[in-house]
């Protein structure tokens, strides 16, 4: 998947791309750090405000990356046969 990359207001009122999403955005959207970083998302801890672009984006990916995850290999006993 494409890293997806968050716009914030810089300070002259321009927008950028910012470093990672904000820790709200990340709850807003439903995800946690540790879920974001699995799923490649940046996450800059130090920001503080919250944009609903930027909500719908992760949301949408979160989505996206739920419906193309592998399932995961059904796990083979280990246990040996009793004779």
């Amino acid at each position: 998947m494409h890293h997806i990359i968050p716009i914030i207001t810089a300070q002259s009122g321009k927008e950028r791309e910012g470093k990672g999403f904000s820790p709200d955005e990340l709850k807003e959207a439903g995800l946690n750090a540790g879920d974001a970083r699995k799923l490649g998302i940046r996450v800059d801890r130090k920001r503080k405000s919250k944009h609903e672009e930027n909500v719908s984006t992760l949301k949408a990916h979160a989505a996206k990356a739920k419906t193309q995850a592998k399932p995961k290999p059904a796990a083979e006993s280990t246990k040996k046969p009793k004779n």
